[in-house]
């Protein structure tokens, strides 16, 4: 073994038996010299890089989920387009066939029974329609268009639907556009 070695691996007082630390040269034995700048430097150096390593992570880990949810999305597209391909088949069929058909009532019939099934897809997929004629006006469901006076039903209540809402589970997919019923200009004043 050389001296030199001997010199720069030595016991560190208090330490247990055969636990060594390594003199660095130019260190001094109680620790005195060393280079605060230098070492604040090597500080902020190694705190960047751990820095610039995160914000790497972080942009690969950003994009990874992007990629996730753009895949995600279109996994979901792919199965709604697989469950209304049948129904487009169908219309399609039907299309072909008022063409030729001489018979106006079973090309209704044949239509009635696509959109039955366009109703049970739509159905199985989660989105139904939302109730309008005859139950109660809820803004949060439905976009009145007009207001009617009529006494044959309660104020407030849904008596037409323009265009159908649906919901998908809880959540409103389209508000449906209704026509509500209100007292007539008569017997709103009236309270006898």
């Amino acid at each position: 073994m050389s001296t030199e070695n001997d010199e720069n691996v030595q016991r560190t007082e208090g330490a247990p038996e055969g636990e060594t630390s390594e003199r660095q040269p130019g260190d001094s034995a109680e620790g005195a010299g060393s280079d605060p700048v230098g070492e604040a430097k090597a500080e902020a150096a190694r705190m960047k890089e751990m820095w610039m390593r995160t914000a790497a992570d972080f942009d690969n880990f950003r994009k990874r989920s992007r990629k996730e949810v753009d895949d995600a999305r279109r996994g979901g597209r792919e199965e709604l387009l697989k469950e209304l391909l049948p129904v487009f088949d169908n219309l399609e069929r039907g299309v072909q066939s008022a063409q030729r058909a001489t018979d106006v009532k079973a090309v209704a019939d044949g239509l009635g029974m696509i959109l039955k099934q366009f109703e049970g897809t739509l159905g199985r997929i989660g989105i139904t329609r939302v109730p309008t004629v005859g139950s109660g006006f809820d803004p949060s469901m439905h976009e009145a268009i007009q207001q009617v006076e009529t006494d044959e039903h309660p104020p407030g209540t849904v008596v037409a639907e323009v265009q159908p809402g649906y919901k998908q589970d809880d959540r409103l997919v389209r508000a449906a556009m209704v026509v509500v019923a209100k007292p007539k200009a008569g017997e709103a004043g009236n309270t006898n």
